[in-house]
């Protein structure tokens, strides 16, 4: 048994568009195909005992036990590695419950796929479980512990912490798109110009002033004590003497912390004595060059929460600490506190594990105790000086029971300080009275403060406060995504994807798309090369200049990735025809289809479904779709669009000679084909096609029809705005057309087109693909074969697998049998091949160059063409007067 490949699905994808993060691993059970675990002696009994909350595990069932059930009737090895990765991620405190187990058409190799909520724990819980299920099968002792542990701290490295998880769950819940950017925490919301970012509660609203002014405790201290805002008395100091100074001044107790602190590291309260001053001052300065010494206030430590100016939450915090029950060791009960399950490391459980610590030292020796002291019943021993949950304390909801003027207070804070997303920390008897009457006072200032107190606290009502993050990046009715539509199919989705992308910027809109040559904002290629994968894709959805998307999608990228999208706007197929079949798993047409139609499943219900109805998968795609369809076609007596027609549904057709939308009564005409230069006056049927599905698509998206028309005429076919596609080159004597026709499908279209080009000769150069199937190939050429009279064959830039002789062969033998007097020649090099072609050509000939790296084809062609140009130059009589001059002047020089 063995893997063989293993790939993360980060959005819709083949397997489910709902469930858009799985693993995918390509599994090959090699002799343990012939052992299903019902002939594994014992099998069943131990993963029983390694992992039994699988009995949680329902599987096709639908019962509790269910997979246990499929395991003693015998199930394969493949279908258990996926229930155990996803047990093992649960057991490590993550979400994981959907998996499948599908056999390839390779006997004994498998699809196994499982979600994850943390990509590199879901990497690794992959490997884990294939080394569980061979260590059960093997009969040998597994350390699941060591597995669970590793998925723990892959959580606490990788995962989201709670305030950036709640921002996130909560934009999930309003439909906004998200996505991590890089490895970090900083979290993207929405596409395009509407995009927002934050980090933790820092946001791009949040004001570097604001933050710089929140860090430093003494400024912070002065601004609100010139407010009339009542803080703690106190300075700054670095040294004994300034520390002596301060204490002499205010007198004890203090408290001393870092100037620039957080989270209460370096900070040590109630401080009585000078001895105990120095060494809380040496404590600060571990983690500042400064410390802020102030008059230590009695009362309840307590955080109010600022949001967009409003007050939002109010917690009560308690120091981490233990209650004794007159038998425990002090050291017993702060194990017996952290075994809640309540707890975990850092930030990823409600609460946070106590640490033993100096600060915890510190407090014991004021108790007079040590970490063997037994407390007495009931009896409440506070191991921290400070109440941050980040250091074990706890929380109680007090939102409701403040006082009017103290939130007052709190927001004219947030609004002095500057900052968006405040966390103030008041010391006070009670926040029902205004601290100013109960001789409360502010003592510090927060720039992102962490929100697990108010989401969830120890006692009281837990508070949705990423709500109102939400509602300050997003007010209602502000819009967070940018209209995006996705074109895939087999052929057509390059100019389908330009030509959308210049209707929306005739419009006036700032289009970012991605194509098979690289990817383009506003206009401007800004990557060179095959865009069409979901990488490309993200990079447009996140740029913030770009305002309407426009992707092309390929299979490829879907396959590896699935989408970089939710859910779009508009989703365009158009056609499904035989390409690269025989190619990860994609045997048939019809798997092929389930591949494209998943850019069809992630449209949104309200949005458009575009599609071919000449195409019977397109069709039948159609009736997996929840939201709206519309069909496209060059023939409007098709049957289908007769009856969308009848049911008054949009459709776009070929009517007569004009492009027409038709939509209940109303027959819309866009524009006759004479005044569509993509459609060379009709003579290309499939840019014609293309034309239709890029016009429904507007139309049904809401562009209006002057848009439109103007747009189609003014996209005109060439290398500024269809590279590659239909670039024609007319030499004084012959003509050069560049394509990137590269299947049987996109072959007959170019076929169709040259039945209506007047030519002495027609030559083709073409390229055999070794990633084809060997019927492919030979299909491929012998089209060729009926419409060239000679042919010259090139190589792709890659073999896939092939030699250039296994390849010729395929190519040659599809040649010969269909026609036993075309000539070829055989030519390695794409760049080559041309040259070969332009050499050869004579007056009257029309040369097909089939490319792929059309750049280099193109560069030689003008090459050819600006010498040409120079010759011609050169050959012109010279202007009688000129001549005259010329020839005295020689005559005067003999």
């Amino acid at each position: 048994m063995k893997i063989v490949k293993i790939q993360v699905l980060r959005g819709p994808n083949v397997w489910s568009n709902y469930r858009n993060r799985l693993i995918q691993v390509r599994l090959d059970l090699e002799e343990m195909e012939q052992f299903p675990t019902d002939n594994i002696d014992g099998f069943c009994d131990r993963i029983k005992a390694l992992l039994p909350g699988m009995i949680e595990h329902e599987c096709s069932e639908g019962k509790r036990g269910g997979f246990f059930e499929r395991v003693e009737r015998g199930t394969w090895l493949g279908h258990v590695m996926e229930h155990v990765a996803l047990e093992i991620q649960s057991l490590a405190g993550m979400e994981a419950g959907y998996g499948r187990t599908r056999e390839t058409n390779t006997k004994g190799v498998y699809n196994v796929v499982f979600t994850y909520e943390i990509e590199e724990a879901g990497l690794y819980a992959a490997d884990a479980a294939f080394r569980i299920v061979n260590a059960l099968y093997s009969n040998e002792p597994y350390d699941l512990s060591a597995d669970i542990d590793q998925l723990k701290m892959l959580k606490r490295r990788f995962g989201l912490g709670p305030s950036t998880l709640s921002i996130v769950k909560e934009a999930e819940k309003r439909g906004i798109p998200w996505n991590r950017m890089g490895k970090n925490a900083k979290i993207q919301l929405g596409y395009g110009v509407n995009q927002k970012q934050f980090q933790a509660t820092m946001t791009c609203h949040t004001s570097n002033a604001g933050v710089n002014i929140a860090g430093d405790k003494d400024a912070t201290k002065k601004l609100l004590a010139n407010a009339m805002i009542p803080v703690p008395a106190g300075d700054v100091c670095q040294s004994d003497e300034g520390l002596k100074e301060i204490t002499d001044r205010i007198g004890f107790p203090v408290v001393i912390k870092p100037l620039n602190g957080n989270q209460g590291k370096g900070a040590t309260i109630n401080v009585t004595d000078f001895a105990s001053a120095q060494k809380a001052l040496q404590e600060a300065k571990l983690y500042s060059r400064y410390a802020i010494v102030e008059k230590f206030i009695t009362g309840s430590d307590f955080r109010l929460l600022v949001v967009d100016g409003k007050f939002v939450a109010a917690s009560k915090r308690y120091p981490a600490h233990v209650i004794g029950n007159g038998r425990l060791t002090i050291d017993e009960l702060i194990d017996e506190v952290n075994s809640q399950p309540g707890r975990g490391e850092g930030h990823e459980a409600p609460l946070t594990k106590i640490k033993r610590d100096q600060d915890t030292d510190f407090q014991l020796q004021k108790y007079g105790y040590h970490y063997e002291s037994v407390p007495a019943a009931g009896e409440m021993v506070y191991l921290k000086s400070t109440a941050n949950l980040s250091t074990g304390g706890t929380a109680e909801d007090m939102t409701d029971s403040i006082h009017p003027e103290n939130q007052f207070m709190a927001e004219r804070i947030a609004k002095i300080i500057g900052l968006d997303v405040c966390g103030i920390d008041v010391m006070a008897a009670n926040l029902r009275d205004p601290i100013r009457e109960t001789g409360g006072a502010v003592l510090e200032v927060n720039a992102a403060p962490g929100f697990r107190m108010h989401l969830e606290p120890t006692v009281g009502r837990r508070r949705n406060v990423a709500s109102a993050v939400v509602d300050m990046l997003y007010p209602p009715g502000a819009p967070s995504t940018i209209p995006l539509f996705a074109v895939t199919g087999t052929n057509g989705k390059t100019t389908t994807t330009r030509l959308l992308a210049h209707i929306a910027k005739s419009a006036g809109y700032h289009p970012g798309y991605t194509t098979t040559d690289g990817i383009y904002i506003d206009g401007y290629k800004i990557k060179e090369g095959d865009t069409t994968g979901p990488a490309s894709g993200a990079l447009v959805l996140n740029d913030p200049m770009v305002d309407f998307a426009v992707l092309e999608t390929a299979r490829g990228g879907l396959l590896r990735s699935g989408l970089c999208f939710d859910h779009c706007d508009v989703g365009i197929i158009t056609n499904i025809q035989e390409d690269h079949l025989g190619l990860n798993d994609i045997e048939t047409l019809r798997d092929l289809a389930q591949v494209k139609a998943v850019v069809a499943r992630s449209v949104k219900e309200s949005g458009w479904a575009v599609l071919n109805a000449e195409d019977a998968h397109c069709v039948r795609i159609a009736n997996q779709l929840d939201c709206n369809r519309a069909f496209f076609s060059m023939d409007e007596e098709n049957a289908l669009i007769q009856r969308r027609i009848k049911r008054g549904r949009p459709v776009a057709v070929l009517s007569g000679d004009t492009v027409t939308v038709i939509e209940g009564t109303a027959r819309i005409p866009i524009a006759p084909l004479s005044q569509i230069p993509l459609t060379e006056n009709g003579k290309c049927r499939f840019m014609t096609a293309n034309v239709l599905a890029a016009t429904l698509a507007a139309y049904c998206w809401g562009f209006d029809v002057m848009q439109i028309r103007q747009a189609l005429g003014t996209f005109v076919p060439g290398v500024e705005q269809t590279p590659g596609r239909m670039n024609l080159f007319e030499f004084k004597a012959y003509k050069v057309l560049v394509d990137y026709a590269h299947n049987p499908h996109g072959l007959l279209a170019m076929k169709d087109y040259l039945s209506h080009v007047d030519a002495k000769r027609k030559i083709g150069i073409i390229a055999g693909i070794g990633d084809r199937r060997d019927e492919d190939t030979m299909a491929f050429s012998g089209i060729a074969a009926g419409m060239f009279d000679h042919i010259i064959v090139r190589q792709e830039h890659s073999l896939r697998g092939r030699t250039v002789d296994e390849i010729n062969n395929l190519v040659v033998k599809g040649i010969r049998t269909v026609s036993a007097t075309v000539t070829f020649d055989l030519v390695p090099e794409e760049a080559d091949a041309i040259k070969v072609a332009l050499d050869m050509a004579q007056p009257g000939d029309f040369i097909v160059a089939l490319s792929d790296v059309y750049p280099k084809v193109i560069a030689e062609i003008n090459a050819r063409l600006q010498f040409e140009k120079r010759a011609t130059a050169l050959e012109q009589p010279v202007p009688e007067l000129l001549s005259s001059t010329i020839h005295k002047r020689v005559s005067v020089g003999f």
